[in-house]
């Protein structure tokens, strides 16, 4: 059983207050800077057990009467195709992804801003792609000075030369595929062309993480720091919100370092800035709802472990330099945490040792682990998930599942005719092995349906896992980390 740390329902609801409140303090519009994921948000359901991975999008449906969704996307991460290594895709694509996710979530998309323009064969392919689409494209430009010369930026050479982006609804949500994209720009960009206008228009910013009103050294605030190990962000002391309210409050360094100029920017486009620190532009509710703390101390620091053998794999694979598997070998430290914290990692280890081949440890969520080794007819991986199968469902482990009569045909097909070099099955193709096994088998359909109670288990491998394995442990909702060797 998944403990809860996390009441997501009273999120939604605090959460929507808020933003529809700060709308209301500008009067008009409010453009909402979206920072992390708006939906799929593992990160955040990992270390608040609880929060629903879509829980965002859940609370802007609660707003979809007035809320419009503005995508921004860099020209020069189109030029560079830049990709997003959770997805595997570029950004380019994930526009047309995300365009197609919130209209089907039932959000108005109102139109994609490209900023950083420059004409390209690339950049303007995209564009008459989109516009293909019925998809309305605005152009934002570089800023000679930017974001120092607060002067020129707020004048008709900086944001006047950008293309004014119509907006219908009083609140603009600006998100992006990720970092670096412009939102923040394309929000002081639009407040400049509103305020032109006399529309009293204003800004916010909604991150989850780090939580303002945790403790900086708290494991769902350092958590957030090793998931941004390879950004380069530090969660620190907010001092502008220490200076004008005597009072602590957790942000990181970019919003600390940028926040000079963009209240600089406000107040001349405002004529007076409404925040006295880079936490007062946030609206994250999110440390309001924790209901369990420790269950959140500790899942926290599970995922700072995952995210260590993650990086780990990245550095192998040249995704990452080995500094960001430094940095979150320094946060481990500074909480005491090691390796062997992660129960399924000594597990796994042992069972290698022991059979001289790569092993898989599974422990399930009410704590009970099992193994699995690598045999004639299964990898490691599918061997562990049968097992952990047999345990959820309260089937004795003596009993085979799947008798080597059906598993051998398989194995002749994949090596005769699919050209495969290793006949062992795989994990996907162990579980439909185990669905044919289950038309005839009371005890195979029972198996098939404990696949629900594997959510959140825990599953460490000793070698890097192939590609069909790890896609179909995360499907399972199930969270891996895998020695930095390779099969």
């Amino acid at each position: 059983m998944i403990l809860k740390g996390f009441d997501n329902r009273k999120y939604l609801s605090l959460q929507s207050e808020k933003i529809e409140e700060r709308i209301a303090a500008f009067g008009d519009k409010l453009y909402l800077e979206f920072g992390g994921k708006l939906f799929d948000d593992y990160h955040a359901s990992r270390v608040l057990p609880g929060f629903e991975p879509d829980s965002k999008i859940k609370m802007l449906l609660k707003l979809k009467d007035i809320a419009e969704v503005l995508i921004v996307i860099s020209a020069n991460d189109i030029e560079k195709n830049k990709y997003r290594s959770d997805l595997g895709i570029t950004y380019d694509a994930d526009v047309l992804r995300l365009l197609e996710v919130f209209k089907k979530k039932g959000l108005y998309v109102g139109s994609v801003v490209m900023t950083m323009y420059q004409s390209t064969s690339r950049v303007d392919a995209f564009i008459k792609r989109l516009e293909g689409l019925g998809v309305k494209v605005y152009k934002h430009y570089a800023i000679e000075g930017y974001p120092s010369d607060v002067q020129k930026i707020v004048s008709e050479e900086g944001y006047g030369k950008n293309e004014f982006v119509a907006t219908s609804r009083r609140l603009v949500v600006v998100t992006a595929p990720g970092p670096g994209s412009g939102k923040m720009a394309t929000c002081m960009s639009q407040l400049y062309h509103e305020n032109k206008r006399g529309v009293k228009a204003g800004y916010a910013k909604f991150e989850t993480f780090p939580i303002w009103n945790l403790p900086l050294s708290h494991p769902v605030n350092v958590a957030y720091e090793a998931a941004t190990a390879d950004l380069n962000d530090v969660n620190m002391i907010d001092p502008y919100h220490l200076e004008a309210y005597g009072s602590l409050a957790v942000n990181y360094n970019r919003d600390v370092e940028i926040f000079p100029v963009v209240n600089a920017m406000l107040e001349r486009i405002l004529g007076k800035s409404p925040y006295q620190s880079p936490t007062d532009m946030g609206v994250n509710m999110a440390g309001f709802c924790i209901v369990d703390d420790e269950v959140c101390r500790k899942a926290s620091r599970d995922e700072i472990i995952r995210r260590y053998y993650s990086a780990q794999g990245d550095a192998r694979k040249a995704r990452v330099s080995k500094e960001v598997v430094g940095k979150i070998e320094l946060l481990m430290s500074k909480l005491g945490l090691s390796v062997d914290d992660r129960k399924t990692v000594s597990l796994a280890l042992k069972k290698a040792e022991k059979t001289g081949a790569p092993a898989v440890a599974i422990e399930i969520s009410d704590g009970v682990a099992v193994t699995g080794k690598t045999s004639r007819l299964l990898g490691a991986s599918a061997a562990a998930l049968l097992n952990a199968l047999k345990v959820v469902a309260g089937i004795d482990d003596k009993i085979k599942l799947i008798e080597p009569t059906v598993i051998e045909p398989m194995q002749k097909l994949k090596v005769n005719h699919m050209g495969a070099a290793n006949p062992r099955l795989h994990t996907n193709e162990v579980l439909m092995a185990l669905a044919i096994c289950a038309a005839q088998s009371e005890t195979a359909k029972r198996a098939l349906e404990g696949l629900d109670k594997l959510k959140g288990s825990e599953v460490h491998s000793t070698v890097i896992l192939s590609d069909v394995d790890m896609k179909t442990f995360k499907a399972l909702g199930m969270h891996v980390t895998c020695e930095p060797v390779k099969n």
